[in-house]
C-alpha cells in the first residue's frame, strides 16, 4: 500500500479562500493591538489628570484615540466584508468543510459585532466580545488550515480518497 499526498496549491479558489482566511487572523490581531494601544492611551492620559467629556466636540485629546477608530471600522467594516468574501469562496474552493467552516467564522463575525455594540451599554457583554474574538480567530485559523489540507490517496486498497471529517 502506498500513501502519497498533494500540495493544493493548483486550485486558485482553494489558495484565496485560505488568504482570505489568514486575512481575517491578521485583522482580529490588529483588533487586538488597536483596543491595547487606545486602553493604555486612555489609562495614561486619566493618570496624567485628563478628564473626559463625552458630550465635547473634537477628537479625544490623547493620539491612542486613532485605536479605537481602527477597532471599530476594522470591526464594522473590514472583517465582515472579508468574512462573506470567505463565504462566497468557499461555495467556488469545493473542497470538503470549506462552506461549513466560512459559515462559523461569518457567524461569529456578527455575534462579534453585536456583542461589541451591546458592550457600551452592558459591560458583560464587553467581556464576551473579548472572548468571541479568540474563538473567531481559532475559526478563522481553522478554516485556512483546512485549505491547505488536500485529500490523501491511498493505492492499493478501495479506499481511493480519504478526506479529513469536517
Amino acid at each position: 500500500m502506498e500513501v502519497t499526498s498533494e500540495s493544493g496549491s493548483g486550485d486558485p479558489m482553494r489558495s484565496l479562500y485560505k488568504i482570505l482566511a489568514f486575512v481575517i487572523v491578521g485583522l482580529v490581531a490588529l483588533q487586538a493591538a488597536m483596543h491595547a494601544w487606545a486602553s493604555a492611551g486612555v489609562v495614561a492620559f486619566l493618570s496624567g489628570g485628563g478628564t473626559f467629556d463625552m458630550s465635547a466636540d473634537g477628537p479625544p485629546p490623547f493620539p491612542e484615540a486613532l485605536g479605537i477608530l481602527v477597532h471599530g471600522l476594522n470591526g464594522m467594516y473590514v472583517i465582515p466584508v472579508v468574512a462573506l468574501a470567505l463565504l462566497v469562496v468557499g461555495f467556488l474552493a469545493k473542497f470538503d468543510g470549506a462552506v461549513k467552516w466560512a459559515a462559523i467564522v461569518l457567524a461569529l463575525v456578527i455575534v462579534q459585532v453585536a456583542l461589541g455594540f451591546l458592550g457600551h451599554g452592558m459591560t458583560m457583554m464587553a467581556l464576551l466580545h473579548g472572548a468571541n474574538a479568540l474563538l473567531l480567530a481559532v475559526a478563522a485559523f481553522h478554516a485556512a488550515r483546512r485549505a491547505s489540507r488536500v485529500p490523501t490517496v491511498v493505492t492499493g486498497t478501495r479506499t481511493e480518497d480519504l478526506r479529513v471529517p469536517a
